[in-house]
C-alpha cells in the first residue's frame, strides 16, 4: 500500500509527458488534410476526362480507357490527347499482330474471299498503326503557336483520320465474306480498336478547337 503513491504519480508524469511529445490530435488532423487534398485532385482529375469524353461517339469506353491515366493528364488537353492516341496505337498494333498472327496460322484455301480480306485487313492496320504512330510522334514534340501550331495539329489530325478509314476499310473487305466465326470475330475485334480511334480522334479535335480558337 505504501508503494501505490509514488507509482501512481510516476505513471502520470510519463502520460504527461508522452502527449507532449506525441501530439496525435495534430498529426492525425495533419494527415487527413492531407489525405483529402489527394483525394481532391484525382477526384478533379478524373471529372475533367470523364467531361472531355463527353464530346466523343463513345464517352463510356473513352472514360474506362483513359481514366487510370488520370494522374499523368491531370487537367491538360494536351495530354489527354496524347495519351488517348497511344491507348489507339496499342490498340492498333494489337489487331495488326492478331490479323498477322490469323494469316499464318490457318489454311484458307477453300475460302479465297477470307484470305484476300484478311491479307487486306493486314496491309491496312499497318498503315493505321503508322499513321497513328505519326500523330504520336508529332504530339509529342508540339512547340510554338499560331500556325506553327495549327500546322503540326492539322498533320495529327489527317493521320489521325487517315487511320479511322483504314481500320474501316479492313471490315469492308469482309462484306463479300460469307458469316462465320472468322468474319464476326475480325469485324467485332475491329470495331472496339475502331471506337478507341474514333474517341482519341475527338479529343485531338477538341484540343485544335482550344488552341485555335481566338
Amino acid at each position: 500500500m505504501k508503494n501505490q503513491r509514488p507509482l501512481s504519480l510516476l505513471s502520470t508524469l510519463f502520460s504527461a509527458l508522452l502527449l507532449h511529445l506525441c501530439p496525435t490530435a495534430t498529426v492525425g488532423y495533419y494527415y487527413n488534410t492531407a489525405a483529402t487534398t489527394t483525394f481532391t485532385d484525382a477526384t478533379t482529375d478524373t471529372n475533367f476526362i470523364r467531361t472531355s469524353c463527353e464530346t466523343t461517339l463513345y464517352p463510356d469506353l473513352c472514360y474506362t480507357s483513359l481514366s487510370g491515366y488520370a494522374n499523368a493528364v491531370q487537367q491538360d488537353p494536351a495530354r489527354l490527347a496524347r495519351v488517348a492516341i497511344g491507348v489507339s496505337l496499342s490498340k492498333a498494333r494489337h489487331m495488326s499482330a492478331y490479323v498477322a498472327n490469323l494469316t499464318r496460322r490457318a489454311d484458307y484455301g477453300d475460302q479465297p474471299r477470307a484470305a484476300a480480306a484478311l491479307h487486306d485487313c493486314f496491309s491496312v492496320f499497318g498503315d493505321a498503326v503508322d499513321q497513328i504512330r505519326g500523330s504520336l510522334k508529332q504530339m509529342r514534340q508540339l512547340g510554338g503557336s499560331g500556325e506553327s501550331l495549327r500546322f503540326q495539329m492539322s498533320n495529327v489530325q489527317t493521320w489521325m483520320s487517315a487511320a479511322l478509314t483504314n481500320e474501316d476499310t479492313c471490315t469492308d473487305g469482309f462484306d463479300d465474306v460469307p458469316d462465320g466465326s472468322l468474319k464476326s470475330d475480325v469485324c467485332d475485334r475491329v470495331v472496339r480498336v475502331r471506337e478507341v480511334t474514333s474517341n482519341a480522334l475527338a479529343l485531338v479535335n477538341s484540343f485544335v478547337a482550344k488552341v485555335t480558337t481566338p
